[in-house]
């Protein structure tokens, strides 16, 4: 993983960069890919704003959040992103499921049968 922690109008502050770490360290669990984590975090109007991009290889996840203080902020984005990232496996699993039903396999099975057939006649008759 590699991580890039980005600052604006905010002190660096070790505790901080703790925090941010192990806050990505959570993304491992969903994510086995090689990916690319970017924080940026700043203050503006007393609200303290977080946002993280996660980069996989074949995916894209963003959020930002805002709170009274930074590391409510850092929470608030981790539950966005890993909300992302379930309904995207809920849509994935529904989509692999729909061709899994009953009725897909029956289909599926006759069009196999189906060009089988087809292909005996073409066999016999050359």
């Amino acid at each position: 993983m590699k991580l890039k922690i980005s600052f604006k109008q905010l002190k660096h502050t070790e505790s901080l960069d703790e925090r941010i770490k192990e806050k990505s360290e959570r993304f491992n669990k969903y994510f086995q890919a090689n990916i690319d984590v970017q924080w940026v975090c700043w203050v503006h109007d007393d609200k303290h704003w977080a946002e993280v991009k996660v980069i996989g290889p074949r995916f894209e996840f963003f959020a930002k959040a805002c709170a009274d203080n930074m590391y409510k902020s850092l929470d608030l984005v981790v539950e966005k992103i890993e909300r992302q990232f379930e309904k995207q496996k809920d849509m994935y699993k529904k989509h692999k499921d729909k061709y899994q039903s009953h009725k897909y396999q029956e289909m599926f099975r006759q069009i196999r049968d189906e060009e089988e057939a087809s292909f005996e006649l073409e066999e016999k008759s050359a």
